[in-house]
């Protein structure tokens, strides 16, 4: 079956003559034949969008709601089957593809229900027969562009919060999950929202820049790649009235200090390192540990390293499952034999698994093991600071205090996020104020979210948090107003009100 766009309430192949498959990461069986997106396309859905958005907006946050608790009850009652289609899709391990799901209703049931919660802000006037307030106003048209590793519920983190506050939206979901996309479009569609206001167009990277450079889309939400991030906000950057959200990658480390707690410094490294096989833009690839603690850490870290689990990820106790294309493992081939000429120690290389590790009938699935090593520190070397985007680890050794630790930490052009792993709440308190991070974690590994927490980064990481509240100021403009209540006029900052005429001068 060829699965096709959603465009203003109909399903449609488009005007593209090509098609492209999504396969299983684990097996490269092929899961379904999409159609893909031109620039045509694009342009009849966000034309779509853009003439559907003055009806949307006149609804109230309350009916404009109702659509998405439609959607969060089908995510709900769904959870194994749509778990087990974004570890299909994917490859990450089924309880990290429930796990997205999950994430993906409690993000609608925030958006939802902060329909009935206080919009905009009153605010005291100087003069006592005013009235001053703020009230926000829907953007317009919203382009949406997600990746692949979180493909239910990254989508929406963008588009449950543009739709309540009145947007309308033209999605296009990752080219390597676009089965989880149109499972999302299908859950649109039952819920009888309107034509236009909701709108699919599977595709690349040119039906992604078709929807940066539409003069039509008022605002673009971007997760992903530095990379891609990066040229998405130059190209919106420059024009007016248009504004731009990016959460993009990093080079996330977890600093281990004298005072940390053993087993929880393993249990936090393990999991940011080799969860998801290191395929979140949180994973951290450097582990910056205090000497008087490295060796043992060091010997711990890489028995764990070596045990960990890999294989069917559908099975519950895999740990990690494939990376999700071909791309990915010469990308982590690559940084591995960079790592080694730059000068590492390799401690674990498990990049090529052997028979016994990778199960019958998976042999063709795109398999990679962790890869650890140590290496002097120094800010020129590349593996230390490019991200791999794959179970790919440095161990780094410090001495000092966690002043030293934090400069280490922030010596890189990204800024996402980052833990501390100490008994010394002094540290922490350190790391918290002074580590470039914007996402932080104590005494736990550098993973995870909660949909009401804004997700995002600094520097090289991210420009804006399109997640919960804080998309709302992507998406919405914020209008000032004062009101008077009395019928003389009284300025404030003791601005005259008198009017003067030429006779009275």
């Amino acid at each position: 079956m060829t699965y096709e766009h959603y465009i203003d309430g109909t399903w449609t192949a488009g005007h593209g003559e090509e098609t492209f498959t999504s396969e299983d990461p684990a097996t490269r069986e092929p899961l379904g034949t999409f159609h893909r997106g031109t620039a045509e396309d694009v342009r009849e859905a966000t034309a779509a969008a853009a003439e559907a958005f003055e009806a949307w907006r006149a609804l109230s946050y309350i009916d404009r709601a109702e659509y998405l608790w439609d959607i969060f009850h089908e995510l709900r009652d769904r959870h194994e089957e749509l778990g087990e289609i974004v570890t299909k899709e994917c490859g990450k391990e089924i309880s990290e593809g429930k796990a997205d799901v999950t994430e993906a209703w409690h993000m609608v049931e925030w958006a939802a229900g902060n329909a009935r919660h206080p919009h905009g802000d009153v605010v005291p006037s100087e003069i006592p027969a005013k009235d001053a307030y703020m009230r926000r106003k829907p953007r317009g048209v919203v382009g949406c562009i997600t990746p692949w590793n979180f493909p239910v519920a990254i989508p929406f983190w963008h588009m449950a919060v543009s739709l309540v506050e009145g947007n309308t939206v033209v999605w296009k979901p990752a080219e390597q999950t676009p089965w989880c996309g149109q499972t999302i479009a299908e859950m649109f569609e039952a819920s009888g929202i309107p034509d236009g206001v909701f709108n699919l167009v599977q595709g690349f990277g040119d039906a992604g820049g078709a929807i940066v450079e539409d003069y039509r889309v008022d605002t673009v939400l971007f997760t992903g790649s530095a990379e891609v991030g990066h040229e998405v906000a130059g190209e919106v950057g420059p024009e007016p009235g248009k504004t731009v959200s990016c959460e993009m990658g990093g080079k996330n480390a977890v600093v281990i200090t004298a005072n940390a707690d053993m087993d929880t410094a393993l249990h936090s490294a393990v999991m940011s390192s080799f969860k998801t096989t290191g395929q979140r833009c949180v994973s951290a690839e450097r582990l910056i540990v205090h000497e008087d603690v490295y060796e043992e850490f060091k010997s711990e870290f890489v028995d764990l390293a070596m045990q960990v689990a890999v294989g069917d990820p559908l099975e519950e106790d895999t740990f990690m499952g494939p990376v999700v294309d071909g791309r990915q493992v010469e990308k982590f081939h690559e940084y591995n034999d960079l790592a080694r000429t730059e000068g590492a120690n390799v401690l674990v290389d498990r990049t090529e698994l052997t028979d016994e590790e990778i199960p019958a009938g998976f042999e063709d699935g795109f398999w990679v093991g962790p890869f650890v090593y140590e290496i002097d520190y120094d800010s020129d070397l590349r593996c230390l600071q490019e991200e791999v985007f794959g179970p790919h680890v440095a161990l780094l050794s410090y001495s000092g205090g966690i002043e030293r630790a934090v400069e280490i930490h922030n010596d890189v052009p990204y800024g996402l996020t980052g833990a501390v792993i100490s008994e010394d709440y002094r540290e922490i308190n350190y790391f918290r104020d002074h580590a470039d991070v914007g996402l932080g974690y104590a005494n736990l590994p550098c993973i995870g979210a909660e949909v009401h927490l804004p997700f995002g980064g600094v520097k090289k990481s991210g420009k804006g948090s399109p997640h919960a509240r804080e998309v709302i100021e992507a998406v919405t403009e914020r209008t000032a107003w004062t009101l008077n209540n009395a019928r003389d006029i009284e300025m404030a900052q003791g601005l005259s009100a008198e009017i003067t005429t030429k006779d009275e001068e």
